[in-house]
């Protein structure tokens, strides 16, 4: 059953929370975190904390490590940030253009991770890991969230939900983007031990959405500090989270951009396609795939819709998925991209940016073609992390994105 902890979280005071938080770390650029360098307030001086050095400073070295530490403890410092005084939970809730999601951030348990309680979907990279590691090791925080999913839990639930309606949000702002941020501190000590209870008991696993580096790091740093011995308890034997009930969840699509044709002509390679695929010309306006085993494509100022062949998927998990037919059936078979993970032929757009900004890849110059992809579900990502497999690589994206910052897990 999932373990999860209260804990006694980092977190900004109440009139500065919109201007400390961010985006995650790893959903900006360089360029772009380094726009906020002169702001005091921002969270990149810890996430990102290399836009405080030379541009020409290695981003992985540990000079940016010992930045991240010198800025959060600078943060505390100025008492731009503060400390629970007792152990939390923290209830937050995301509005993106008119929907709402609601989570609650907890410290989840590494033995969790280990033993497959928590379900993973993705492999990891080891450059990222390693990344995170040092990042973790250097603040003794974990400063993002890992954003983890359950089956609904009506216990759980309502013990939230009533909260909510009883005591006024510590945050409440919108960002730059339109997203509303609302968060409560749960910091009575029989609702913690009652929420705590009711995981124990009613929530038999947990699902990584989004965070398989941070998780995955998180693991690594703990038994390294365990050294062996059996775990005791210790903050490190935790990971900072946000639990969310699957039902409220919106996954976006996550489109794909090939660099050449592999040698061959924009009309051969139609040609090459419709031995797999139905091939509709559409026009100059973008096409959003509107089922499951449909594409958008655009070469050559134009837009084509694709319709996958009987048989040329298999119905298991993975094959099934459209993510995986896109991949053997053009990618791999007719791109020569054997490996997205690694391929530098190829690039991976998020749906928030929108199919506009997937074109003008191609219309730049930047890319040859591009492709608009049906999103997966959240019932087809519980299924394959149930089975014990991974999906393709950038297979999901999920929207609202939790804001780094509002409260940070340390040890």
């Amino acid at each position: 059953m999932a373990k999860i902890t209260p804990f006694r979280g980092v977190r900004p005071q109440k009139e500065l929370a919109a201007k400390i938080a961010t985006l995650p770390y790893d959903v900006v650029s360089v360029a772009e975190a380094r726009m906020f360098k002169d702001d005091p307030y921002n969270f990149y001086h810890v996430t990102r904390s290399e836009i405080d050095l030379p541009e020409s400073i290695d981003i992985h070295s540990q000079p940016v490590y010992d930045k991240a530490k010198e800025n959060l403890d600078r943060m505390l410092k100025d008492k731009l940030l503060f400390r629970d005084k007792e152990p939390c939970y923290y209830i937050y809730e995301l509005v993106m253009n008119g929907r709402s999601q609601t989570g609650l951030i907890c410290g989840s348990s590494v033995d969790n991770y280990l033993n497959g309680i928590i379900k993973k979907h993705e492999f990891t990279r080891p450059e990222k890991e390693e990344d995170r590691i040092n990042h973790i090791k250097t603040t003794r925080a974990q400063t993002g969230v890992v954003f983890l999913a359950y089956n609904d839990c009506n216990s759980v639930q309502n013990i939230i939900d009533t909260w909510k309606k009883e005591h006024a949000p510590d945050y409440d702002f919108t960002a730059t983007d339109g997203i509303r941020h609302i968060f409560w501190v749960v910091n009575d000590d029989s609702k913690t031990t009652l929420i705590t209870k009711y995981f124990d008991k009613d929530v038999p696993c947990t699902y990584i959405a989004d965070g398989h580096h941070r998780a995955a790091s998180a693991a690594k740093v703990c038994l390294e500090l365990r050294n062996g011995k059996p775990a005791e308890n210790a903050p490190s034997d935790y990971f900072i989270t946000c639990i969310f009930p699957a039902s409220q969840l919106y996954i976006m699509d996550y489109n794909r951009a090939a660099k050449d044709l592999n040698g061959m002509s924009a009309q051969a390679f139609i040609q090459s396609i419709e031995k797999e695929f139905e091939v509709q010309k559409m026009g100059a306006e973008p096409y959003k795939p509107q089922q499951p085993h449909q594409f958008g494509m655009y070469i050559d100022g134009v837009w084509y819709k694709l319709t996958a062949k009987d048989g040329t998927y298999s119905h298991d998990p993975i094959g099934i998925l459209d993510v995986t037919i896109l991949q053997q059936n053009v990618l791999d078979k007719l791109l020569g991209i054997k490996d997205p993970r690694v391929d530098k032929r190829i690039d991976f757009v998020g749906g928030i940016r929108g199919l506009g900004a997937l074109q003008k890849k191609v219309d730049d110059k930047e890319m040859a073609v591009v492709f608009s992809l049906y999103p997966v579900t959240i019932k087809q990502l519980f299924t394959i992390a149930d089975s014990g497999n991974v999906m393709p690589p950038k297979s999901t994206w999920f929207e609202p994105k939790l804001r780094d910052g509002l409260v940070v897990y340390t040890f």
